[in-house]
């Protein structure tokens, strides 16, 4: 998992990962915000935290797969007072069981899985996701299905996708309203 700072300099990691990716190749980003996170946080994989090969943007763009942002979480990590664990392997009556073997009682257990898609699993008879739960029409069309149908945060185009999926679907909902309001005055002076 990438692990990156929230902000670089006091700015935002991604307004600045953005901003430079308007005029930089997206594997510079990258490589200057890993440069930066480990001048920042040191390194993660010392801690359990190894990073994939490709780097934080590209896997978003590529994957759909997001970068942690810390918040304080990695200094716990550091300390101890986190513990980072392998694979859980099973879950026992009692807690945990892992790849390396070890089993730990928990009092509860998070389930924090990541950003997939369970679309599919709630959305019945419907023709606009595929069976992975991302819309069959690539982007940027992807944002409007049939009968009132939107998505948006499908684009695997991080934020700035996102943005523009939803400033597209204010404006057709917006549309919609506009001729709701004419066809209400047309009603009312009749």
């Amino acid at each position: 998992v990438h692990v990156l700072p929230r902000e670089m300099f006091g700015i935002s990691t991604f307004g600045i990962a953005m901003a430079l990716g308007k005029w930089l190749p997206l594997w510079i980003v990258d490589r200057l915000l890993l440069t930066v996170a480990r001048f920042m946080l040191g390194s993660t994989e010392r801690y359990g935290l190894r990073r994939p090969a490709v780097g934080p943007i590209g896997l978003k763009n590529n994957a759909g797969k997001t970068p942690v942002l810390d918040v304080g979480a990695f200094a716990r990590i550091k300390s101890g007072r986190i513990k980072v664990l392998p694979a859980v392997h099973c879950f026992t009556s009692c807690g945990a069981k892992f790849v390396d073997g070890q089993e730990i009682e928990f009092d509860s257990v998070i389930l924090a899985t990541g950003y997939t898609s369970n679309v599919p699993s709630w959305l019945k008879k419907c023709d606009f996701f595929t069976e992975d739960g991302m819309p069959k029409t690539p982007f940027p069309n992807g944002w409007k299905g049939e009968n009132g149908l939107y998505s948006a945060g499908f684009t695997r185009r991080g934020l700035r996708g996102v943005a523009l999926d939803a400033r597209r679907i204010a404006g057709d909902i917006g549309a919609l309203w506009t001729g709701v309001r004419k066809q209400l005055v047309l009603c009312r002076r009749h």
